[in-house]
């Protein structure tokens, strides 16, 4: 073989190896842009609670709310997805429901209206248990007065035995003296 041939087979060879490594660049660089590109921020919300905003980098944003101390809700998450919103409300013990009904602003409302819009009856335990208190104090209340109307009876029934006996006794102290 000629030199020339050999500088052409050589130049042939570079060109190939060079184009294999800046094809295996490109990937890299494309698999390295794919990645998500999250933007997260956090703010104070009402009711003592702290709403966290991230967008991926298919523009889904997702605002999460947590609540710190209120014993019917957990945390709200709000996905804006295409333009359209799902509220999902979760409970402490984890249950959670997707909100059908307009609640106004989940982020905004308080964590009583979002736990009554998801059908969470927290509060009317409590007034239950409220209630059958009272209803219990009244009974022994009523019970009491019962019980000193009864005394109350039973020491006229007792005053009139004695006075009934002392007349009985009289009558028959009468009979038997001559």
């Amino acid at each position: 073989m000629s030199n020339r041939v050999l500088s052409l087979l050589s130049l042939a060879v570079f060109a190939v190896a060079t184009a294999a490594c800046t094809t295996t660049d490109n990937a890299n660089i494309n698999a390295n842009s794919a990645a998500p590109v999250a933007a997260n921020t956090t703010r104070p919300g009402p009711d003592g609670s702290e709403i966290t905003t991230s967008v991926d980098a298919n523009g889904v944003k997702t605002e999460t709310r947590v609540f710190r101390n209120n014993p019917r809700v957990a945390k709200v998450v709000v996905t804006t997805r295409n333009g359209q919103r799902t509220t999902t409300v979760y409970a402490p013990s984890g249950e959670s429901k997707d909100l059908k009904e307009e609640v106004g602003d989940a982020l905004a409302v308080t964590g009583e209206k979002l736990a009554d819009a998801a059908g969470w009856v927290g509060d009317k335990a409590e007034d239950v248990a409220g209630a059958t208190k009272e209803g219990a104090k009244e009974v022994a209340d009523k019970t009491e007065d019962a019980g000193q109307k009864v005394g109350a009876g039973a020491k006229k029934v007792a005053n009139k035995t004695v006075s009934g006996a002392k007349k009985a006794g009289s009558a028959v102290k009468k009979a038997v003296t001559p």
